[in-house]
């Protein structure tokens, strides 16, 4: 199946305790697309970046099969950076400096080649610019996967309730379902969330894991203990890209593929916080995912006698 994403191709200046980099490769939609690639799956991106944004990153892409007709390139125009230094703990960052620049009239423009995309991606942009892009497919595609985040539920609350009613799966983290659902409990909060219209809502809990809720059904996977984590910057856009490509694979979406999915773009993200930006997710090939998922089943993988 294609995977369409639509999301930031950026610039990040990124300061942790371990180091410091200048301006690197950063955005959704690039570790979405770096991720879906190593599955071997088709995927096309759609985003907007400035006359400064380097041919090679565009190459890289290319290289990658993955489509890059959707991505617009405003010669005169800025690409989006983002700035940002984490706290000793990685879990909680200040953002030093946001530059929107050419993403601040960011209209998509869905190339023909991937109008037939059966899986959408949305990444973390305004709502009604999410919105937008299901306007201009012409059909819907069979799964909607919706990210999104706590600014856009401060600043344009009515037409996030209209993406999420169109949305299959929401991924969002702990502190945003309580926010968007009113509830502490994350299992009252996702039952909250499935009546706004998703049918799975994904908890993202960072080092400590995700959960997947559908109907009355839940299902909990860890975070891999890593020896060293360098940078956390696109591990949640790792992950979806990992979830959705998984799908994307499969060609299924019934609650035990997204079971499997969710363990898949853990793996996947696990990978990335070990350098900075997308410098370790270019390195990965398909043969490291298998042998980090068999980490994962060794990991998870228990014999108990239940009488």
């Amino acid at each position: 199946m294609k995977l369409l994403v639509v999301g930031s191709v950026a610039f990040d200046a990124i300061e942790t305790p371990f180091g410091k980099t200048d301006k690197i490769l950063g955005g959704a939609a690039t570790y979405i697309g770096i991720t879906s690639s190593i599955l071997g799956v088709k995927s096309g991106i759609v985003s907007v970046v400035g006359g400064d944004f380097p041919q090679e990153h565009l190459d890289m892409f290319t290289d990658r099969d993955i489509n890059i007709e959707g991505i617009e390139i405003v010669k005169e125009g800025k690409t989006f950076f983002w700035s940002g230094k984490y706290h000793n703990d990685l879990n909680t960052r200040d953002t030093l400096a946001t530059e929107v620049n050419v993403l601040e009239n960011f209209d998509p423009k869905i190339p023909d080649s991937m109008q037939d995309a059966e899986i959408l991606l949305l990444g973390n942009l305004h709502p009604g610019v999410q919105l937008s892009v299901l306007e201009k497919m012409n059909n819907r595609p069979k799964l909607v996967i919706l990210d999104t985040m706590n600014f856009w539920m401060d600043s344009a609350w009515d037409i996030l309730m209209d993406m999420i009613a169109k949305t299959d799966v929401i991924t969002i983290n702990d502190e945003e379902a309580r926010q968007l659902s009113g509830e502490y409990s994350l299992v009252k909060a996702a039952k909250k969330i499935h009546t706004l219209g998703p049918k799975y809502v994904i908890i993202k809990k960072g080092e400590h894991g995700a959960l997947l809720f559908h109907d009355n059904k839940v299902f909990a996977i860890p975070a891999l203990p890593l020896e060293e984590v360098f940078d956390p910057t696109g591990a949640g856009d790792t992950f979806a890209g990992g979830f959705a490509a998984y799908l994307a694979k499969k060609g299924k979406f019934d609650f035990e593929t997204m079971k499997s999915a969710l363990i898949v773009g853990s793996a996947m993200a696990s990978f990335t916080v070990e350098k900075f930006g997308t410098e370790r997710i270019e390195e990965v090939k398909e043969s490291d995912m298998f042998g980090r998922l068999r980490q994962f089943k060794e990991l998870t993988t228990f014999d108990v006698e239940v009488q």
